[in-house]
């Protein structure tokens, strides 16, 4: 997967309570519908807490460069 809207993302991490960590971002995304694609792009996401989505939307930024 080349780019990742982080906008589309938050759709899918609807209802997720924070902070969180990237194996509960994984699995809010597999269980609001998330595709293949983009879990493993998520799975390249550092390896820590999140504490809000702007957060995790600056992480999807940094990956998509």
């Amino acid at each position: 997967m080349d780019k990742v809207n982080p906008i589309q993302v938050q759709k899918h991490l609807k209802g997720m309570e924070y902070p969180a960590s990237k194996e509960e971002i994984l699995k809010q995304a597999k269980n609001g519908g998330a595709d293949k694609e983009l879990c493993e792009f998520l799975e390249g996401l550092p390896d820590e807490q999140y504490d809000t989505p702007a957060d995790v939307s600056k992480a999807i930024g940094q990956l998509n460069h």
